[in-house]
């Protein structure tokens, strides 16, 4: 069996599209709204220029964007604001597309996936969204709480781990490592589907933290051979252009597979996003979930033509 998305898609596919589109909203009003009854010339490209950097594109991915639209407008003699509309949407998508990927669930028995993420990026909620989906694609889930600093962080996970019907494995002030490595153990021992590690939110600026999980990875793959098979970060989508520094110095530390974006449902600008992808387009980390709310359901796979939809539709 091949690589299946974990979330399957929603029967109401387009309420979670709705959701998307007004997390969205304040970037698809200064994009989208630039098109409408004007003519296609050299104001118009200078006003999506500006829009495009105050949706947090950046500079590099703005110029890319400009250029490449500005050179399919020639090449296709695009003269409505319609058509330059649906070229650049077209564009972005492209750009989008290989952060699109699924996860294979069934490649391990149990599949190790360490999650982390600074505080407040909605890493433990992520954790027991994707909890409650693996349930429903019919996986067994062991957490281990590997935030043992935080008291609060063990009992979120504990509540969702409730809610889930789910064991938690924690050690009150104990060593993350150690927790991380029982988990394992006891998930293999147990023939569980999914075990997940939560990790302490921490800076990547804090060394010591990341010193820490750098351990954490090496001691989880002593516990089971090519463990861990998916690092996560968590990404609160209203960090902008931090985004980027937050992917390069967690990615330099633990080799990330993958990434969530969380809290796209308020002020979050999505060009970020698309400089995520300008500026990773040598090593693409997949984007495989994007959350717009507090409810089970809304984490979902990402998509990149959806998301460009939601920005320019």
């Amino acid at each position: 069996m091949g690589p299946v998305p974990i979330l399957a898609p929603l029967p109401e596919r387009g309420s979670w599209m709705k959701r998307l589109r007004q997390g969205m909203t304040k970037t698809r009003g200064n994009l989208a709204g630039l098109f409408s009854n004007v003519r296609v010339d050299d104001a118009l490209f200078e006003e999506l220029e500006s829009a495009l950097l105050t949706s947090d594109a950046g500079v590099g991915t703005t110029d890319w964007l400009m250029t490449e639209l500005q050179e399919r407008v020639r090449r296709q003699r695009l003269g409505d604001a319609e058509q330059v509309r649906q070229a650049l949407r077209g564009l972005l998508a492209e750009l989008l597309a290989p952060l699109e990927a699924p996860v294979d669930i069934d490649r391990a028995e149990p599949l190790v996936i360490m999650i982390a993420g600074v505080n407040g990026a909605g890493k433990t909620t992520s954790i027991g969204k994707l909890a409650h989906h693996l349930r429903r694609e019919g996986k067994s889930i062991l957490l281990a709480a590997g935030d043992t600093f935080r008291a609060a962080a063990r009992e979120q996970l504990a509540e969702w781990g409730a809610r889930n019907d789910v064991e938690v494995i924690a050690q009150q002030g104990g060593d993350p490592a150690a927790v991380a490595f029982d988990a394992v153990t006891a998930g293999r021992a147990r023939r569980t589907g999914v075990v997940m590690i939560d990790t302490a939110g921490r800076l990547p600026t804090q060394l010591h933290l990341m010193e820490e999980l750098k351990k954490i990875r090496r001691v989880v793959a002593k516990a089971m051979d090519g463990a861990p098979h998916e690092t996560l970060l968590v990404l609160d989508g209203n960090t902008g252009q931090n985004m980027l520094a937050q992917v390069k110095a967690f990615d330099d530390a633990i080799a990330l597979s993958g990434l969530i974006i969380t809290k796209l449902d308020g002020t979050a600008k999505g060009g970020a996003l698309a400089a995520l992808a300008f500026t990773r387009r040598e090593r693409p980390i997949p984007v495989y979930f994007v959350g717009v709310g507090e409810g089970l359901e809304d984490l979902q796979a990402f998509s990149a033509e959806e998301f460009a939809s939601a920005l320019l539709d």
